[in-house]
C-alpha cells in the first residue's frame, strides 16, 4: 500500500477501535494529525498484526523522508562528547533519552509538543506496550532519577532510555539538582549494562518540568564528564538540543570547558 492508503488503514483502524465518528480530513496534514491524535490517545492494550504491520510499514516511510543522522558523521567537541541540534527522533545512535513521566506511559495529549509524545509517535504504538508490561512488573510509579530502557521499534536508534526528571514549582533546591544529575548517571549506568556505544540525552526536565536550562546544562555537563573520568567508560555522548537558546548554553559551556 502507499503511504497515503496505509495512513487511511490506520485512522479507520484506530476510530473503529475506540468507537469514535470522526470525518476523516480529505488533506494530508489534516490526516497526519488526527493519526497522531489517535495513537497518542490509545491505551497500551493488545492489537492485531495486521495494525502493527501496516503501522510499521508508514512509519518506516515515514522515517524514509527525515533527514537520518549518524552518530558516526558528527565530530566531537571534545572526547566523546558531541553537540548536535536537531529532531532525536532522526538520530541514529545506540539510544536516545526520553524525558517520561512518572506513569513511564508516554504522553496522552493529542499532538503534544513533548519529546515524551514525539518519541512514542514514531516509535509506534509497541513503545507504550512495553512499557506498560515493565511497570506492571514493577508495581509503582517510576521514581525520579531512575531509569528503564526498551526497544526503539521504528525509530533509527536501536534503544530508548526512559528516566524521569524533577519537576520544579518554586524555587530550585538541591534535592532538584541531585536528582537531575542522578538521571544522567542512572541512563549511563543502563547504557553501559546494554554494552551500546552511544547515548543521547535530551534537555530532562528543562521543558515542561520548568528546570532552568543554564543550570540544568551545567549539571548534564558536569555529570557527564564525571561519570566517564570516574569509570574510564569511552561511551560517546550526544547532547541533543532543539532550541537555538539550548545550543547556545551547551556550546559555551562545553568550548569553555574545554579551554581550561
Amino acid at each position: 500500500m502507499t503511504q497515503s492508503e496505509n495512513r487511511k488503514f490506520l485512522i479507520e483502524y484506530l476510530l473503529k477501535e475506540c468507537g469514535a465518528r470522526v470525518k476523516i480530513p480529505s488533506e494530508e496534514g489534516g490526516q497526519r494529525k488526527l493519526l497522531r491524535s489517535l495513537m497518542n490517545v490509545r491505551p497500551p492494550k493488545d492489537i492485531s498484526d495486521k495494525f502493527l504491520a501496516v503501522q510499521d510499514d508508514y512509519l518506516q516511510g515515514e522515517l524514509s523522508q527525515k533527514a537520518v543522522t549518524d552518530v558516526k558523521d558528527l565530530v566531537p567537541v571534545q572526547q566523546d562528547l558531541y553537540l548536535w541540534q536537531g529532531d532525536i527522533t532522526a538520530l541514529k545512535c545506540g539510544a536516545i533519552v526520553n524525558a517520561a513521566n512518572s506513569r513511564l506511559l508516554g504522553c496522552f495529549c493529542p499532538c503534544h509538543g513533548c519529546i515524551d509524545n514525539a518519541i512514542h509517535t514514531f516509535a509506534g504504538v509497541q513503545l507504550r506496550q512495553e512499557c506498560y508490561k515493565i511497570m506492571q512488573r514493577q508495581g509503582y510509579e517510576e521514581p525520579v532519577g531512575r531509569a528503564k530502557i526498551t526497544r526503539a521499534y521504528n525509530l533509527p536508534c536501536s534503544y530508548v532510555i526512559h528516566t524521569v526528571g524533577p519537576a520544579i514549582s518554586g524555587r530550585l533546591t538541591q534535592k532538584d539538582k541531585k536528582d537531575l544529575a542522578a538521571c544522567y548517571t542512572s541512563c549511563l549506568d543502563v547504557a553501559i549494562k546494554n554494552g551500546l556505544g552511544s547515548i543521547a540525552f535530551c534537555c530532562i526536565s528543562t521543558g515542561e518540568f520548568r528546570f532552568p536550562p543554564q543550570t540544568a546544562a551545567e549539571i548534564a555537563v558536569s555529570t557527564v564528564k564525571e561519570y566517564k573520568g570516574r569509570t574510564g567508560s569511552n561511551i560517546k555522548i550526544i547532547f541533543n538540543v532543539f532550541k537555538d537558546s539550548d545550543y547556545e548554553i551547551y556550546a559555551r559551556l562545553l568550548c569553555a570547558d574545554k579551554d581550561n
